[in-house]
């Protein structure tokens, strides 16, 4: 593997892997303010259609192509949060109540965005270079 093919699969790697952090997060917070079940068993079960939604997000916003774009982050965050709830209800027949949306989609979004609103303010951007001739 050359190394701009290397730079590019470790790039998406961890795109994947903090949208995948965000969401993990968001379930463990939950459970733990709301006395669920914290164990493992009960932490996969509340982010799975979380994360089956996530996957569908990168799929649909073509993630793997600029996993760090905020209109890729914007698109995926989407996602995760409509199918996610949708799954949730309808697959894993858990609730959805008005208020859990709310918070969900604030959260989701101040964290899926966040992430690469400040990736993008940490990466050098390119200086266009004059030409004093």
């Amino acid at each position: 593997m050359s190394g701009s093919t290397q730079s590019t699969t470790i790039k998406k790697a961890f795109g994947f892997f903090f949208d995948a952090l965000c969401v993990l997060a968001f379930v463990v917070i939950g459970t733990r303010n709301h006395d669920t079940d914290t164990g493992i068993s009960g932490v996969l079960y509340v982010a799975a259609p979380f994360w089956i939604a996530m996957v569908l997000g990168w799929f649909v916003s073509h993630a793997k192509r600029n996993p760090f774009a905020i209109s890729v982050g914007t698109q995926t965050w989407i996602v995760t949060l409509v199918i996610g709830m949708m799954l949730r209800n309808l697959v894993f027949d858990r609730g959805t109540a008005t208020s859990f949306m709310i918070v969900a989609a604030i959260f989701l979004a101040v964290t899926m965005l966040g992430w690469r609103a400040l990736s993008s303010r940490r990466r050098p951007r390119a200086v266009a270079s004059v030409d004093e001739s």
